[in-house]
């Protein structure tokens, strides 16, 4: 690394010196500013739609209606968004989707007082969602270089867990110690944050016009990308591991809800997770050095099995928290590696296509699973749902360990 001396004196001295570095750091800044801040609306927004739902006093079956609306237009959309994205739209799809979240945000805030505007602005959350999504993981892509590649995504999983350990924290600190936090208060603090993560995306740059020509000039048929030797293994652990993230979020207020457990401790629970999921993807890239990329798929989906298993067993508090730190451990890794897995398998003209397919899986994990989960909730209660997570990502991930050859 670079002495601060050294970045003061002029650019043709210090090539002279040193490689110069393949990192756009006008690009990145703002880019992680933005991945952090909409990561804690999207966690503030969720966990708050649950306890809404939970203040109409609807069955538990809407709720999971309800987080499966969160997926249904992301999959009709999802490769027509890739397509844009290829064509170097990058910057402008992080714009849109922003402007998507900001409008989501104040209809949560001020017109969400029923089953229909909960869908619906649910809906339009994962609009918002898909455009944010795919477009900071191609602008990872574009603010660096192959040397810098690695880091990059480094930083935006890191800023992904600061984020999602921000909006629980603000649940927790807004809701305090009771058990029905208020719902008015914690959708103003979504909206109030959303608008940062407009002005963050208004300071991302588009691509310059000779890299959107180039990306225009080749579309690669996706029958040809889903015939790659073991992208279907991981994009199916990506949907797993997407899903299980989600599902934590969405169904640990029902389980306090059942165990009499505060918000401030649901809170701090999920907090705990993304914390523990930071100190993981901080030390991923020497970890999938030493371990590789498949033994340690199985190695963190296993892990998170383990962790989701506990939550579904009638435990005492602190072992909840040793639950949930393993899990945020484990999970961190491997939603890591569900991205990095598929990126290495993509080529530069169709990665923001196999970025959208990889959206899509995760889209239609998030509409099929919480309907399934809810309807084992309905019969079995909120344990339930945590024992499939469980034996989901065990399975799983046992899938990915003997598909293909290591790449």
């Amino acid at each position: 690394m670079s002495s601060f001396w050294e970045k003061l004196q002029p650019a043709s001295r210090r090539s002279a010196r040193a490689p110069a570095s393949d990192t756009d750091y006008r690009l990145l800044v703002p880019l992680m500013l933005n991945v952090a801040i909409i990561q804690a609306v999207y966690a503030i927004v969720r966990v708050t739609t649950s306890y809404r739902a939970i203040e109409l006093d609807l069955p538990v079956v809407w709720l999971g209606i309800i987080s499966a609306t969160f997926a249904i237009l992301p999959i009709i959309f999802a490769v027509q968004v890739g397509r844009y994205l290829d064509r170097g739209k990058d910057a402008q799809a992080a714009w849109l989707g922003a402007s998507l979240l900001v409008v989501a945000c104040a209809g949560f805030r001020f017109a969400a007082g029923s089953l229909l505007t909960l869908l619906l602005l649910t809906a339009l959350l994962g609009i918002s969602h898909i455009l944010i999504m795919a477009s900071q993981q191609m602008l990872c892509v574009r603010c660096t270089g192959p040397r810098g590649r690695d880091a990059a995504f480094g930083n935006y999983v890191i800023a992904s867990a600061v984020g999602q350990g921000l909006g629980p924290y603000l649940v927790a600190w807004a809701g305090g110690s009771a058990t029905l936090p208020p719902t008015d208060r914690l959708f103003a603090i979504g909206l109030v944050v959303s608008l940062g993560s407009l002005a963050t995306a208004a300071a991302i740059r588009p691509a310059p016009d000779h890299m959107t020509r180039a990306k225009s000039k080749e579309v690669v048929p996706l029958r040809e990308l889903l015939r790659q030797r073991g992208l279907m293994a991981y994009l199916v652990a990506s949907v797993i591991t997407m899903a299980a993230q989600d599902l934590v979020t969405i169904y640990l207020p029902l389980l306090g809800a059942e165990k009499n457990i505060n918000a401030r401790d649901i809170g701090s629970l999920l907090t705990v997770r993304s914390v523990a999921a930071l100190f993981s993807r901080m030390g991923y890239v020497r970890i999938i050095a030493l371990v590789g990329r498949r033994p340690l798929t199985l190695a963190s989906m296993v892990g998170s099995a383990i962790g989701f298993a506990c939550l579904a067993l009638p435990v005492k508090l602190p072992v909840l928290f040793a639950a949930m730190t393993l899990t945020g451990v484990a999970l961190g890794i491997a939603t890591t590696l569900s991205l990095t897995n598929v990126v290495d398998l993509a080529s530069p003209a169709s990665m923001g296509t196999v970025m959208s397919l990889r959206n899509t899986g995760n889209r239609i994990g998030q509409m099929a699973v919480p309907f399934a989960a809810s309807l084992i909730a309905a019969a079995s209660g909120v344990g339930g749902i945590f024992v499939i997570i469980a034996l989901s990502l065990a399975v799983s991930g046992a899938a990915v360990h003997f598909s293909g050859d290591e790449h």
